[in-house]
């Protein structure tokens, strides 16, 4: 059976070049947080592991509600019609992660995390 991919090629190649995602979550209150392209984990299944530090106000609204949006993109990635730069918005559903084989890999490679932020991703639209 051929599973239908919610994350594009560009999608991935956006991940490839640095640029600053943004993390909006609403629930005590709506709530902006950012990161980096470069500390996005994509898994098979396509959800987005995020190592988280800080966060705190972004867990509080996950805990009330759990829907997320994410923004990001990368001037280095051509869009449609070969425009300079191409950006993604993300509609998904967060948790936290504090311990398992995915924390302990993203453990290993983001060392300053207290845990991890994933995303099931339920649409990804490219914006530009």
């Amino acid at each position: 059976m051929n599973e239908i991919k919610k994350l594009s090629e560009k999608f991935l190649e956006v991940l490839q070049h640095e640029g600053v995602v943004s993390i909006v979550s609403w629930g005590v209150e709506t709530h902006v947080a950012n990161t980096w392209n470069s500390y996005l984990v994509v898994t098979e299944d396509e959800r987005i592991l995020i190592p988280a530090y800080g966060f705190r106000k972004t867990e509080q609204n996950v805990n009330v509600n759990s829907i997320v949006k994410l923004t990001l993109g990368s001037k280095d990635v051509l869009g449609y019609k070969d425009y300079p730069g191409t950006g993604f918005l993300i509609d998904g559903t967060a948790r936290y992660v504090s311990a398992g084989e995915e924390y302990d890999f993203m453990k290993q490679k983001f060392s300053f995390l207290t845990r991890v932020l994933e995303i099931t991703v339920d649409t990804a639209k490219q914006m530009l």
